[in-house]
């Protein structure tokens, strides 16, 4: 346990600790209650953030919130409930399973309606993070030219490299979904949905056309690394992104866009920055061909994934720089910004995507 560097959650402009040797027990939704007891401590502290309406029968507080996590608000029994109504002094009606609508808490004291939205904002927001990524914010790297480079990178990397260790046809990039990441999303219902594409089209008439100066941005995939500390034992190599002017301006963009996603909740802020690079070999690749990386870890009902996999020797084709690995990508930079759906795979513009698994 880290005892000096504790798990935090940000919410309503507070900051809250977590307790990890709680969270860590956590297995199956008949433990919530156990693991509402491990936040409780650390959520009584009440936050004037929130607004909370006076009416004639006392204080009155909604929070918006997907079906899906209802249930963890609940708990077994109906038990969490009951905790959080008893502590706080209130009452909490939650919409029926499968029903869209608000969490109600009413009372009749201010701070234990706040108390209550505060601990009930925790427990959605630690659940969600146990959700497995729905979409994710990216610019495709799959117009024609890019792919027809890969392909050759792939084609000699076999030719020259098939014989070291883990090194086989399964673990490359589909050329089709080359893809530059800006982040990964948790997007439960229609609403959230509407909501993200909405703050994609206020990023970009709030920065990005002032950062792109109404013009595509040229940018170019220039060489390879990888991501772990052995070129021996690599699990994901990518392709490094620069623009072709020398500019930081990409790098500008998506982290402004990246800081405004965090800000809103959307996105769980573990970096300040955007590593730019696109993936062409991954070795979860071997047994699942839509994996990526670290983004599958849960189940939809919050179990954890252990996803085996097997590393490839990489330092022979780290040291064939005459390798394809580059490409100039000539339109990155978007022309409207919305969600991707049953639209072409050749677009080069900044999508909404829905992460499949």
């Amino acid at each position: 346990m880290e005892v000096l560097r504790p798990q935090l959650v940000r919410i309503g402009g507070r900051i809250y600790r977590k307790n990890p040797i709680q969270e860590q027990t956590y297995q199956h939704e008949e433990e919530d209650e156990d693991f509402y007891q491990g936040f409780v401590e650390c959520a009584e502290e009440p936050c004037d953030a929130y607004e909370v309406v006076q009416t004639q029968q006392g204080f009155r507080c909604t929070v918006k919130a997907p079906s899906l996590l209802y249930k963890h608000i609940v708990g077994k029994r109906g038990d969490t409930r009951k905790k959080l109504e008893v502590e706080t002094k209130t009452s909490i009606s939650i919409p029926k399973p499968g029903q869209e609508g608000e969490i109600v808490i009413t009372g009749q004291h201010r701070s234990g309606v706040i108390s209550a939205r505060t601990r009930i904002d925790v427990l959605l927001l630690t659940f969600r993070r146990k959700q497995p990524f729905t979409h994710f914010l990216a610019f495709f790297l799959n117009e024609v030219e890019v792919q027809e480079r890969f392909l050759k990178f792939q084609e000699e990397v076999l030719e020259k490299c098939s014989m070291d260790h883990g090194v086989d046809s399964t673990i490359f990039q589909n050329p089709k979904k080359l893809h530059l990441t800006i982040g990964m999303l948790v997007l439960l219902s229609e609403q959230e949905i509407q909501q993200t594409c909405e703050m994609l089209q206020q990023c970009k008439e709030e920065f990005i056309d002032d950062i792109s100066g109404g013009k595509p941005l040229e940018v170019e995939m220039a060489g390879i690394e990888y991501m772990n500390d052995d070129p021996g034992m690599v699990d994901v190599l990518y392709a490094k992104v620069h623009m072709k002017d020398g500019s930081n301006r990409l790098q500008e963009l998506v982290d402004r866009v990246l800081e405004r996603f965090q800000a809103s909740g959307l996105i769980v802020k573990e970096w300040n920055s955007v590593k730019l690079h696109a993936t062409v070999m991954n070795t979860l690749f071997r047994k699942d061909p839509n994996a990526e990386g670290r983004y599958n870890l849960y189940t939809a009902d919050g179990k954890y994934i252990f996803k085996e996999r097997e590393s490839f020797d990489g330092r022979n084709i780290l040291k064939h720089e005459e390798l394809p690995g580059r490409s100039c990508h000539p339109e990155v930079i978007n022309r409207r910004l919305s969600e991707v759906r049953g639209r072409s795979p050749a677009s080069s513009e900044p999508w909404l995507q829905r992460w499949e698994t």
